[in-house]
């Protein structure tokens, strides 16, 4: 018989999504993603100078903060066709870079770690067999006994006194979880660790942006980062060296525990491979531009229908008329006025709450197609375009990653086996290593570039008095960003974001084609419906950020909170 279990909210990072699952045979038979709360940016934004938009958007979520700020000020630049010089381009993509390593270690360790990895099962661990183990799979200098027997010991008095902290609320003991003791005891080691060291990619952030969250460096026509390399107010030499060695010590992280770790996680869960694929129409766009004209990048961009790497077709610039053409948004089953595909650029977002109807409106996440088809984006669209673009880099980590679960899962694993809950994973620590290298190579094209004499960071943006349009898009941790905007007399007509978890999590689109989410869930065992661990792990594979995709809206206008400055 089958049973309808709900979660919600769907916690770790933003919870403001709802999931629902039919479940008979013990398998996910049906599933709706509801984003439960309405993002108003849209409206906020009409009438205001367009220059200022960015200070706006970065603050539609507390994590995702860069990433809006970045697209935004690009929306504005490719509606005047204004070229950025070369030391903001570099500035912005060390930025997006630093941001972004951020980003996919935060989530491994500690957004979706505890999906795979029993914290309590790690007090039965031996520290010695850990850290054999650990040493035959990375020299991370972190890996010792001590290390170990340390971690073990803070465990123990989480769990002496009945208060496990940060590992409270796992399920723990869950017929889904299968890492021995040592893997287990090794994991949540190098999840403390990653507190610490995540903390060096913000660093990089706010050196550059001036703090973060919420950066204040950015500006339509560049940053505002002045150069000088003698004055310590500036960004000077100084200044950028201690950044440097911050990128290094990242590395060291990067390529010695996350990256084997998430491996090791594959090849432990290798069944998982055969779950979670979904919607494999992937879409990804060009980012880390290399010329003041954004019509060269370091990392590529395109389209894969079907999961059919043969007809990739790429995404070259921000100009790309196949990328601004082919994507739309339907209302039919978000709460919002109307039913219609309309192209961000003439979108609407006008409330229209009807209550849950499974038939009927259910979120507040629009649905996005590209060229009428749903499409998944993130890091998991992001490797396999590059890949098919034949990005060197990316095959290499990518080939890397294959021959290491390969090794450890005693059995071939294929490019194919990406297609999955646990394949997502793997492309993410794929792209940081990936994203890693690039971060380097910025920063010396910087460093190049000032060692040339070239100091400048802005140009001055001039708007005309007719209507304008411009999209601004950025391959953000999550996947495809775009900003849409239209300018009239020299103020903002219509904004719209079509956020990554917009694309992910989307209802059922105008045909009644289910959402990536929602497709993913189809087929998962499911071994206790009252701990739906299954669930959560493919949900958390795809990093959901519901801040970007929604906001909050209240029918009785109610006041909510109120904020006095003193």
């Amino acid at each position: 018989m089958a049973k309808r279990i709900t979660i919600d909210p769907v916690t770790r990072i933003e919870g403001h999504l709802r999931v629902d699952c039919s479940i008979d045979g013990g398998r996910v038979t049906n599933a709706w993603a509801s984003g439960q709360m309405w993002r108003g940016i849209e409206t906020i934004l009409k009438g205001r100078d367009p220059r200022e938009a960015w200070l706006f958007t970065q603050r539609i979520c507390g994590v995702c903060t860069t990433v809006h700020a970045i697209a935004s000020v690009r929306s504005v630049e490719n509606a005047l066709k204004l070229e950025i010089p070369l030391n903001a381009q570099y500035i912005r993509n060390m930025l997006i870079a630093a941001h972004s390593l951020h980003d996919h270690i935060v989530h491994f360790y500690h957004l979706s770690a505890l999906d795979w990895v029993d914290v309590t099962s790690a007090l039965k661990a031996d520290p010695k067999k850990t850290a054999s183990l650990a040493q035959g799979i990375s020299s991370w200098h972190l890996n010792s006994v001590q290390e170990l027997t340390q971690t073990q010991e803070k465990l123990k008095g989480f769990v002496g006194s009945g208060q496990l902290g940060i590992f409270a609320n796992g399920y723990w003991g869950h017929p889904a979880m299968k890492l021995s003791p040592e893997v287990n005891l090794l994991a949540t080691t190098h999840y403390l660790q990653a507190l610490e060291i995540q903390r060096r990619a913000n660093m990089i952030v706010s050196i550059l942006g001036s703090k973060t969250p919420h950066i204040q460096n950015l500006a339509v026509g560049g940053v505002t980062n002045a150069i000088n390399t003698d004055s310590p107010s500036t960004l000077s030499i100084e200044r950028l060296f201690y950044v440097k060695t911050l990128i290094d010590e990242l590395g060291d992280f990067i390529n010695n525990v996350y990256f084997p770790d998430v491996c090791a996680i594959g090849a432990f869960y290798s069944d998982w491979t055969a779950y979670g694929a979904g919607v494999m129409n992937y879409l990804s766009v060009p980012e880390y531009p290399l010329d003041t004209k954004g019509t060269t990048f370091a990392h590529s961009g395109g389209y894969i229908p079907n999961g059919d790497v043969s007809k990739f077709q790429p995404i070259k610039n921000f100009h790309d008329e196949y990328f601004i053409k082919g994507v739309s948004e339907s209302n039919k089953h978000a709460w919002y006025k109307g039913s219609a595909d309309l192209h961000p650029w003439q979108g609407e977002t006008e409330p229209n709450y009807t209550d849950f109807q499974d038939d009927g409106k259910y979120s507040w996440v629009k649905a996005p197609t590209f060229h009428g088809s749903p499409a998944q984006v993130g890091p998991l669209a992001n490797v396999l375009c590059m890949y098919a673009a034949g990005h060197a880099p990316t095959k290499k980590y990518a080939e890397k990653a294959l021959k290491t679960v390969s090794s450890l899962a005693g059995k071939s694993v294929g490019i194919g086996a990406l297609h999955s809950t646990i394949g997502r994973h793997a492309a993410r620590a794929i792209r940081a290593a990936v994203i890693h290298e690039t971060l380097q190579s910025q920063w010396q094209l910087l460093i190049d570039n000032i060692g040339k004499g070239d100091t400048k960071t802005f140009n001055k943006p001039e708007f005309p008095n007719g209507e304008i349009s411009g999209v601004g898009m950025h391959e953000a941790p999550r996947g495809v960003l775009s900003h849409w905007i239209v300018i009239d007399k020299k103020k903002i007509k219509n904004y719209q974001c079509v956020v990554p978890s917009t694309w992910n999590s989307s209802p059922r689109n105008s045909k009644d084609v289910p959402g990536p989410y929602e497709a993913s869930l189809i087929g998962t065992p499911i071994a206790d419906p009252e701990k739906p661990l299954e669930v959560l792990r493919t949900i958390h594979s795809f990093d959901p950020c519901l801040a970007c995709a929604i906001h909050l809206v209240d029918k009785e206008n109610k006041e909510i909170v109120k904020v006095r400055a003193l």
